[in-house]
């Protein structure tokens, strides 16, 4: 499991299309945003079919982003599924 906070700068006249963008990023959900600043929290998470850093990736060059931090990272290999109790 791998899980990134990333705070996201968008262009605010750009906001809306960065939003849906950001939609179509498998692993990318957003918890909080301020449409007149532009700014965004999202956190990206590893998933079946993806990995956090290629999610990470195409979220940073995202048409109308104009700056995406991280901001914290987490990550445990022994939360897979075939973890034994």
């Amino acid at each position: 499991m791998n899980v990134s906070g990333v705070l996201v700068r968008a262009r605010p006249e750009r906001f809306p299309e960065v939003m849906a963008a950001l939609g179509d990023i498998p692993g990318v959900e957003v918890h909080a945003t301020e449409e007149a600043q532009g700014r965004i929290v999202v956190t990206v998470e590893d998933g079946s079919g993806w990995s956090a850093e290629e999610s990470l990736l195409k979220v940073h060059l995202l048409d109308g982003i104009s700056d995406a931090a991280l901001v914290y990272q987490y990550s445990d290999e022994g939360s897979d599924e075939g973890e034994k109790a």
